[in-house]
Order: C-alpha cells, then structure tokens, then sequence
C-alpha cells in the first residue's frame, strides 16, 4: 500500500513505501518478520520524525481495541493502538481509573509510553511509570513478555520504537475517583515563582500557561481530587489569582467547547484530568511544538530565563505550559533519576520563524540540563541530547540485543542513539 501520511500538525509526510494494517497478532508477526525495515506508526501526534522511514510502516489501528480489567490484581492490559480515551472509558465503566493522564486523550498507549509522554503532578510520574509488563514483537516476528522485575525492564516501556512492536500493555490501576478543574487567570510570574514549589503541590495536578506577553501566567489549570483530604475549595482567591467565571480554552483564541469540564464541578477522573475532550479537534490543531524538562531544582532559574528572551517567543507563541513530572527509573524518560518541571511551547505553525526561536529557547535553558521530549521539535545537537540521558550508552546495548539486524531503526534512531551497522544497509533505505 502507497502511503501519502501525514502527522497530525501536517509538519512532517511520511516517506514510508508501505504501510501495513494488520488485524491480528500473526498478522502483526507475519508483518514484522518479513520486513527488511519496518517502524512502527502511532496516531501521528509526534512532531519529530520518531516514526518516520522510507522503508515500511505498521499501524495497530485496524487491531481489535482488546481492554482486560484484572480486578483482583488492579490492573488492566489493553492493546497497543488504543487510544487512552477508549482505555478510560473502558476502565472508568469498570470502577478503576489510572493515575493521570496527558493533556491530549486522543494519543494511543504504546506510543505515548514509547515517547516518554507525561500528564502534571509532583508525586505523578510519566505515563510509562503504570506499566507492569508489555509484550512485543521483535526483529524475527517472535512475541516477547517483559516484566517489571526483568533485569532490563527499565530501559523498555520508554522505547522510541527501537526495540520492536508493542502490541500490549499491561498497566497498574486505582480504584475511580472524580475531580474538579479550577481555572484561575492571571496569576504574576513573579507570585508563581516565588510559591512555586508550594503552587505546584497544591493539588493532584497543577498546569501553569503563559503567552509571555506579560508577566503573568495567563492561566492556572488546578485539577483537585475530590478524595483529598484537603481539597481546594473553587472560587476563592489562589496566589493572588482569580477563578475564572466561564469555561476556557488554553489557547485564549480557540474554543473553550473542546476542553474538559471546569469550573469546580467534579467529573469522573478521565473527563477532568486531559484538558481536551476526545470528540474534538486537540489543542489548537494547527501548531509545532517544543518541550524540555529541567531537573526540578532549576525551575525557577529556568523560567526567569526565559522571561528575559519573552519578547523573542511571544510573536511566535501560541501558549507555553508549565507542569511537573515524579523521577522514574526509566532509562530514557525526560525524568529519569530527578523530579522535573516540563516546559512545553505550542509555536504558530511556520516552521523557520519557529526554529529560530527553538534555538533561543535551547541556548536560554542549556546550564539547567533541560532534555527534550522525543516527539517534539528540536534544533539541539545529537552529541548534547546523548549526554543529558546517563543511560543512552545502556539503551543502545539493549537495542542490538532486541534488534541485532537494525530493523527498527531509522533516521531518528541513528541521529541519537548514533549509527549502527547493519544488515542490508540503511533503515531508511539511504534516502537521505
């Protein structure tokens, strides 16, 4: 099959020459043993070229979307193609729910664990940290089980697509709980950062937007679960900042119809904790995004660093959010080893402009040891990007061992994780 794909943003086509879609586990293997190259294919939210190959792509779109709740173990395993809106659904109707969630509902479960993807919290870890076990079909077409007390565990759920298919997941869960969103607007910079630790405990997850027009965050997205034993009470004042009176979107342009319930009213835990609902378009729908993760001890340098450079990312700046991440122990997660706090920029979608601006953002945030997120845009060199992940060189050995052959590699792999000889040459079959 001809594959004319683009990513969801319309920044990157796909140069794939074939695309398969298979429906069932043999299928899958079948696909995977007799391909020279292959990666495989999300629901093409990255903005990086993570997935891209001019060798052969496989989607587990057309897969059975298969959610098992093991009530006695509290956990779930569900396919890799489903998407975290079809997982919650599922799962809420079962009384149990997960730990958090991205922003985005409409991004699937293998890939946003592969990515390193991550919702808000300081006690929240990425979306990898529920995993318990995962299977996956490797180089040969064999379906491998890997266990969290595997010696290696650590370096799979945070993958980039290296080690093979993930075609399940198995995830630990809780019991369902409901939350209330209070949005509150215009909160100082300088109020927020001189509170910060203290603004950014106050609740299960805490989002903090800015436009760097002003030195204000524009707005404050505090998720509260009702379970608490000290819940926020919405409408008081926070910080010095006010609750908003109507429901909003980040963006302050868009509507707020495709956002999640505000306001304080409570909702069960998977219709508050995204801030996009998954019937709509997400996020603004036409963007390039950028996000680092700086250990969370440098935050508040990071921040005022970057407000000296406002006037160079507000004309190029759809919104920025702030958000934080519990340390994990997974090798390539953006918080392996330290707390984090996340800055992500959603840019206009014009790409020059855009990575001028990147570059500035990087040279601001360089003495915090700021790590990009793999699925999103970046201008920082391959040999920095290596030295900010202490367990590369341990991943890297992980990979030939799951794919001596180099099958899943591609342009993306080779640029960070560094060439590798292989068979049958380029992944990417030399086209570039």
């Amino acid at each position: 099959m001809s594959a004319e794909l683009a990513n969801w943003a319309g920044n990157l086509r796909f140069r794939a020459r074939r695309v398969h879609r298979p429906t069932t586990l043999d299928e899958v293997r079948a696909v995977v043993a007799g391909a020279d190259h292959i990666r495989a294919l999300g629901t093409r939210h990255s903005f990086s070229d993570i997935a891209d190959t001019a060798a052969d792509l496989v989607s587990l779109e057309d897969m059975p979307p298969v959610t098992t709740v093991d009530a006695r173990n509290a956990t779930v395993t569900v396919a890799g193609g489903v998407r975290y809106a079809g997982l919650a659904r599922e799962l809420h109707a079962a009384g149990f729910a997960l730990p958090n969630m991205a922003s985005l509902p409409h991004i699937s479960v293998a890939g946003s664990c592969a990515t390193g993807t991550h919702g808000s919290g300081v006690r929240n870890t990425i979306l990898a940290g529920s995993v318990r076990s995962l299977e996956l079909v490797t180089a040969g077409g064999e379906l491998v089980t890997v266990r969290r007390d595997d010696p290696d565990f650590a370096g799979v759920p945070v993958n980039l697509g290296a080690l093979g298919v993930v075609t399940s997941l198995t995830l630990g869960v809780e019991p369902a709980y409901e939350v209330s969103t209070t949005v509150y607007l215009d909160l100082p910079v300088r109020a927020g950062l001189d509170h910060f630790r203290e603004l950014m405990s106050d609740a299960h997850s805490v989002c903090l937007f800015t436009d760097w027009g002003a030195p204000v965050f524009n707005q404050v997205w505090v998720m509260a679960r009702t379970d608490d034993p000290q819940p926020k009470s919405p409408g008081r004042e926070w910080f010095s900042a006010s609750p908003a009176t109507r429901d909003l979107h980040p963006v302050s342009t868009q509507p707020a119809a495709a956002c999640t319930g505000q306001r304080g009213v409570p909702g069960p835990w998977h219709t508050r904790l995204p801030h996009f609902r998954p019937e709509f378009t997400p996020s603004s729908g036409e963007e390039l995004q950028s996000e680092y993760a700086v250990p969370a001890g440098h935050a508040v340098a990071a921040l005022e660093a970057l407000g000296e450079i406002a006037g160079v990312i507000h004309p190029v700046l759809q919104i920025c959010e702030v958000r934080t991440v519990a340390a994990d122990e997974f090798w390539l997660s953006p918080a392996y080893g330290t707390d984090v706090v996340t800055i992500h920029f959603t840019w206009i979608p014009d790409a020059d402009p855009v990575r001028r601006t990147i570059r500035a953002v990087e040279a601001s945030l360089e003495p915090f040891r700021a790590r990009p997120h793999w699925a999103k845009l970046t201008e920082m060199p391959p040999e920095r990007i290596r030295e900010l992940f202490p367990r590369l060189a341990d991943f890297r050995a992980l990979a030939r061992r799951y794919d001596p052959g180099g099958k899943f590699r591609n342009d993306f792999t080779d640029r960070y994780l560094g060439p590798a000889t292989r068979r049958g040459g380029h992944g990417d079959g030399g086209s570039r």
